[in-house]
């Protein structure tokens, strides 16, 4: 879906998110501003996450203070 790019800070978020949406990992996400959403990532670019619960909300990634999973995600080793 995302290739990783020279962006250092793609290298970690891509494969974590990558991880998280086909594993169909459930995610508690923290606003900047407090508000806890919750539900699996269904998508996601460069700008936006897709978040599938009852309806897929589209939540800016810029309005994201946190992402947290409910089970712990390995990661593969990226290459900075």
């Amino acid at each position: 879906m995302n290739t990783v790019k020279n962006n250092k800070g793609l290298l970690l978020q891509t494969p974590f998110l990558e991880t998280l949406r086909t594993d169909n990992v459930p995610v508690s996400v923290y606003l900047v501003n407090g508000i806890k959403l919750q539900g699996q990532i269904e998508a996601y670019d460069q700008y936006i996450i897709l978040l599938k619960n009852m309806v897929t909300q589209m939540v800016y990634k810029h309005a994201i203070s946190t992402i947290v999973p409910s089970r712990p995600v390995p990661l593969q080793a990226a290459t900075i």
